[in-house]
C-alpha cells in the first residue's frame, strides 16, 4: 500500500499558519531570555571593573560562567525533556533565568556574581535545546525553516532589548553604569531587569501545546491526534503512524548511542563542527564586549553603548532576511553565502583595527574618524552576514538534522560544543584584546574561511524534508 506524502497532507493555504506561530513564538521566548541574559551582561561590564577592582582575566572568567553553565544545561535539557516533557523543562528553565536575574543584581562580590550567572548559564542552556526541539516538532514540514528561524529572531530581539535597556539605564543614571539610579547601581538594574520576561516566559509556557512527538511517546495519542489537526492538519492518522514507526527505531538517549567508527556519528561530528563554528568566527564578542571594546579604541562610554544598540538593530534585520530565505533557497547556500561574508568583514576590522594609536601614559588606544567609520562599518557587515546566515541557520539545522533515534543525544552533544566553544571566545578575548586587537580578528577570520570550506564538503541540504524521513536518510555529506 502507499502511503501519502506527507508534505503534501496540507496545502499551505490550509495550514493555520497564525495559530503555529504563536506556538512557536511563545516557545521561542526562550530564545530571547537567552539573548537576554547572554548580552546584557555588554553594558555592565566596566562598571564590574570597578565596583570588584577586577582585572581582565577576572571580568572574562565572570562574563563567561554563564557559559559553564549553559553547556551543563545543553547537556541535561534533552533527557529532561524526553522524561518530564518540553514544556514542563521550559518552566523549569524559565524559573531558573528569574533566580539568576535576582541573585545577579545584588550580589556580595565578584564570584558571587560569577555563580548567579551559571545558574542563568542552565536555564539558556536548557532554552538553547528546547525551543528549536519543540519548534521543530510543532511546525508543518513547509513552515519549518521559516518557524524554527523564530528561535534566533527571538535571541537577536533579546541582545537588542538588553542593549536598549542597558542604554536608557546608563542614561538615567547620569552616562555611566557605574552610577547609582535609586538604592541600586545602573548596571545591577542591568541585570536585574531580566525577571520580567523570565515570569513571561513562565505564563507563556502554560498556554501552549506538549509537542504531538512527546504526547505519542508517553501514549496520550488523543491529545497528539488534536495539536496535530491544530498545527498540520491532513491525514493526521499518518502522521501518528509515522511518529510510531520513527519511535519504534528510538531508544533512551544515551551518549553512547551517538558513537560509531570514529568515536561518534559522523552526522554528530558535523553537528559539533556547525555549533564550533558558529562561535569561533567571534560573534558574541560583539555582543558581550562591543561596549567595552569601543571604549578601549577611544569611544566615550554613552556613545559605546549607543554602538552596540545600532550592531542588535542590524542583527535584527539580517535575522528577518534569514526568515525569509531560509526556505526558499536552503540551508547550505545561506551558510556559504554568511561565511565568505563573514571572511571579509572580519578581515577588513581587523585591518581598520590596525591603525589605532596608542596616546598617553594610560595605554589608551585611539582611532582616527575615517578608520573608527571603516571598523564600525565592518563590524556591522559582520553581524549582517552572520544573522542572515550562520545565526539562524545553524539553530535550524541543529532541529532538524539528526535521525529521531539518536536526536535528543545528538542535539545535546552539539549544543554543549556550542556553549564550549562559546566560553573559549568570550574567556579569551580581554586577554587576546590586550595583546593584540587586529591579530584577535584576523583570528576569527581564519575560522571563518574555515567554516566555508566545511560546508562546502561536508553539510547537506535538509530543506522540506519531514523529521521522521531525517531518520530514514542518514547521509552525512552533500
Amino acid at each position: 500500500m502507499t502511503n501519502p506524502d506527507p508534505d503534501a497532507a496540507k496545502s499551505a493555504g490550509e495550514v493555520n499558519i497564525v495559530h503555529v506561530t504563536l506556538i512557536a513564538a511563545a516557545a521561542a521566548m526562550g530564545g530571547f531570555l537567552f539573548g537576554y541574559d547572554s548580552s546584557v551582561i555588554n553594558g555592565a561590564v566596566p562598571a564590574i571593573e570597578e565596583a570588584f577592582g577586577v582585572g581582565s582575566a577576572v571580568t572574562g572568567f565572570t562574563v563567561a560562567a554563564a557559559l559553564l553553565g549553559s553547556a551543563v544545561g545543553a547537556m541535561i535539557a534533552g533527557g529532561l525533556a524526553d522524561r518530564f516533557g518540553r514544556i514542563r523543562v521550559m518552566q523549569v528553565a524559565a524559573v531558573l533565568f528569574a533566580i539568576s536575574a535576582i541573585g545577579s543584581a545584588v550580589p556580595f562580590a565578584v564570584w558571587d556574581l560569577a555563580f548567579w550567572r551559571v545558574i542563568g548559564g542552565v536555564a539558556i542552556g536548557i532554552a538553547s535545546v528546547i525551543a528549536p526541539t519543540y519548534i521543530a516538532e510543532v511546525s508543518p514540514p513547509a513552515y519549518r525553516g521559516r518557524l524554527a528561524s523564530l528561535q534566533q529572531l527571538a535571541i537577536v530581539l533579546g541582545i537588542a532589548i538588553s542593549q536598549l535597556v542597558n542604554f536608557v539605564l546608563a542614561a538615567a543614571a547620569g552616562g555611566s553604569a557605574s552610577n547609582q539610579l535609586g538604592f541600586l547601581q545602573a548596571w545591577q538594574w542591568m541585570l536585574g531587569v531580566e525577571l520580567v520576561p523570565a515570569l513571561l516566559y513562565l505564563v507563556l509556557s502554560v498556554v501552549i501545546p506538549e509537542s504531538p512527538r512527546y504526547l505519542v511517546r508517553t501514549g496520550r495519542e488523543s491529545r497528539a491526534r488534536a495539536v496535530l489537526a491544530e498545527v498540520e492538519g491532513g491525514d493526521v492518522e499518518y502522521r501518528i503512524r509515522e511518529i510510531h514507526n520513527a519511535l519504534g527505531r528510538e531508544t533512551r538517549p544515551r551518549l553512547r548511542d551517538v558513537t560509531g567508527k570514529f568515536g561518534l556519528l559522523p552526522i554528530v561530528w558535523i553537528g559539533m563542527a556547525l555549533s564550533a563554528f558558529q562561535q569561533l568566527v567571534g560573534i558574541n564578542v560583539i555582543f558581550y564586549y562591543s561596549a567595552s571594546l569601543w571604549q578601549s579604541v577611544g569611544v566615550q562610554e554613552s556613545n559605546s553603548l549607543l554602538l552596540s544598540l545600532f550592531t542588535s538593530i542590524v542583527n535584527i534585520i539580517g535575522t528577518f532576511i534569514a526568515i525569509g530565505l531560509v526556505d526558499k533557497i536552503g540551508r547550505k547556500p545561506l551558510l556559504l553565502i554568511g561565511s565568505a561574508g563573514m571572511a571579509v568583514a572580519l578581515g577588513t576590522t581587523s585591518y581598520a583595527f590596525s591603525h589605532a594609536t596608542v596616546s598617553g601614559g594610560g595605554g589608551q588606544a585611539d582611532l582616527s574618524f575615517a578608520w573608527g567609520a571603516v571598523a564600525l562599518a565592518s563590524a556591522s557587515t559582520f553581524v549582517l552576514f552572520f544573522a542572515l546566515s550562520w545565526g539562524v541557520v545553524v539553530w535550524v539545522l541543529l532541529g532538524e538534522m539528526f535521525p529521531l533515534r539518536v536526536r535528543a543525544a545528538a542535539m545535546a552533544v552539539a549544543t554543549a560544543t556550542q556553549w564550549v566553544a562559546n566560553w573559549l571566545v568570550t574567556v579569551t578575548f580581554p586577554s587576546l584584546r590586550d595583546w593584540s586587537l587586529p591579530g584577535t580578528y584576523m583570528i576569527y577570520t581564519a575560522f571563518a574561511v574555515i567554516s566555508f570550506v566545511f560546508v562546502w564538503r561536508f553539510v547537506a541540504e535538509t530543506k522540506g524534508k519531514t523529521l521522521e524521513s531525517m531518520g530514514r536518510d542518514e547521509r552525512t555529506s552533500a
